[in-house]
């Protein structure tokens, strides 16, 4: 049976990176994952190769991925790559962890953004993924908030004249405030996981993006809200 529709997933190892390759798998979707390490559930992966140079790392994945797909367009890029560190100006491990932020953000974040100028289909989804707390500053997790601020920009800019994007296409930024994922679980035992967001939602809500129901104008930064197991997707307004 032939594929209902081709996605990339960048991040695809991670908690929502496999949700979202379970997910689409499950409704007959071509799925290829780019991360650290292979996916098992994807039909195919690009596996990252660690060094400390960006345009190695992105020449590396470019590459790949031209020679995975050839011709072939995608009618989706998901970027959920990304981590969290926390502290302020003065912590001893800020260096660290800008630098770290930055590699898992960033860089990932810039990788999807090219790639979609060379495989997404015209009228095609491209997510990256911010997060609602970098829409303010963030004094108690400085390298976390730059990284998913820049984040926010790019996505923007993404959405103007020229931006390389293919017509019709959209890059849309979701941010959440928390996932409930099993690291955070492990981390935070004691938190409402009321308020937290569930892994599925934000990957049906990729669906429904990618078949163009309720999709937001591109550039749009969404913030997703989570209170008493309830989620809501809500527009920022910079």
């Amino acid at each position: 049976m032939a594929a209902a529709g081709r996605v990339l997933v960048y991040g695809g190892r991670g908690a929502l990176g496999s949700q979202c390759v379970r997910y689409f798998k499950s409704r007959n979707w071509w799925v290829a994952s780019i991360d650290l390490a292979e996916n098992e559930d994807a039909n195919a992966n690009v596996v990252v190769g660690a060094t400390e140079s960006f345009p190695e790392q992105a020449e590396q994945v470019t590459a790949e991925v031209g020679k995975l797909l050839g011709e072939e367009k995608v009618d989706a890029i998901l970027c959920v790559a990304g981590g969290w560190a926390g502290g302020s100006a003065k912590a001893k491990s800020l260096y660290k962890n800008c630098d770290l932020m930055w590699k898992q953000s960033v860089w990932t974040s810039t990788i999807s953004s090219h790639l979609a100028t060379k495989h997404l289909k015209e009228g095609g989804l491209l997510t990256l993924t911010g997060a609602q707390a970098a829409l303010s500053g963030s004094p108690g997790m400085i390298a976390y908030g730059m990284a998913k601020g820049a984040v926010h920009q790019l996505c923007q800019s993404l959405a103007g004249a020229n931006s390389g994007l293919p017509s019709g296409s959209a890059a849309v930024a979701v941010l959440p405030v928390t996932l409930d994922t099993p690291a955070n679980r492990k981390s935070m035992p004691d938190a409402d996981f009321g308020s937290w967001t569930p892994l599925e939602f934000i990957a049906e809500t990729f669906y429904d993006w990618v078949a163009g129901k309720n999709r937001p104008n591109s550039g749009s930064l969404i913030q997703v809200i989570t209170t008493g197991g309830k989620t809501e997707l809500v527009a920022a307004h910079l």
